[in-house]
């Protein structure tokens, strides 16, 4: 996510708070359109989803999540009252993680909401974090696709690693993966990929993907085809970075990916426990 994207979305979500008795709190139906829910009912199954994850992180429903009634002109003169809820940041932060992350604005959200002081070079930070964790599971996630085609294409664990192994070469420019980790400095009980940039997380990925598509696609069959096809789809993915002056063999080894995620947790975990006890939000449930 760019930087003016960042400053966009955090322009939106201050503007949006509002503060009363020293409680900063954001307005459920302000912030629906904001995280991209066309409809109240999709985002009110959210907020539901949100109420039993407060309950389960041993916090009382109602000084979160208090719901109010609000008027509304439709437009012909009349008004009506629809059903509203005002929710402390914590609350806020339930349903960014009730959201879908694969949403860039989501994504945002859950990292807004979980930093308290909402700096924009932690926030930034955090992002950055996210994405390379996405990145790695991601991969995961495609490499047991992979592994799961292969085997029914006739390729045991033993060939889908040899497979996988070429790819790497490809990609690495002919550095072997155990290379590679002595080259970055890996040990060589770890898996490579969990100090891989994003970006060369992104390329194994892609690589794998489009090598499982064209398997099932061309019905290839058995190790020697199969890896010829895994092997090209990974030259040309180097081919891709290399136009952009990206090496992967180059880059960096970065932070161990299980510290990223233990970070990312432990930060979670302090806004779970930032607002124990909070005021209760005192506002008139039925405004005029």
């Amino acid at each position: 996510m760019d930087n003016q994207k960042i400053l966009e979305l955090k322009s939106k979500f201050e503007n949006a708070s509002q503060k009363t008795e020293d409680v900063i709190f954001w307005s459920a139906r302000v912030l629906q359109p904001i995280l991209d829910y066309k409809e109240w009912r999709n985002f009110e199954e959210i907020i539901e989803k949100s109420k039993i994850a407060c309950i389960n992180a041993a916090q009382t429903i109602d000084y979160h999540f208090v719901e109010v009634n609000k008027m509304v002109d439709l437009g012909s003169g009349s008004k009506r009252t629809i059903k509203d809820y005002l929710l402390t940041r914590f609350a806020c932060y339930l349903i960014a993680q009730n959201g879908d992350p694969r949403k860039q604005v989501i994504a945002f959200a859950q990292s807004y909401f979980a930093i308290q002081t909402r700096k924009q070079e932690l926030i930034e930070e955090r992002l950055q974090l996210v994405e390379r964790v996405h990145a790695r599971t991601k991969l995961t996630e495609t490499e047991k696709a992979l592994s799961n085609t292969l085997y029914q294409h006739g390729v045991d664990d033993k060939g889908f690693a040899e497979i996988r192994s070429n790819g790497d070469m490809a990609l690495f420019g002919n550095y072997s993966t155990s290379e590679m980790k002595k080259r970055l400095g890996i040990s060589s009980r770890r898996a490579l990929a969990d100090f891989l940039p994003t970006v060369t997380l992104k390329a194994k990925e892609f690589a794998a993907a489009i090598t499982d598509f064209n398997v099932n696609k061309h019905s290839l069959s058995g190790k020697y085809r199969i890896t010829e096809e895994h092997v090209k789809n990974n030259l040309d993915v180097r081919d891709v970075l290399k136009k952009s002056d990206i090496l992967p063999e180059n880059l960096p080894a970065e932070e161990d990916i299980k510290k990223i995620e233990s970070k990312i947790k432990n930060e979670d975990n302090k806004a779970l426990n930032d607002e124990r006890e909070p005021e209760l939000l005192l506002f008139d449930q039925n405004p005029e």
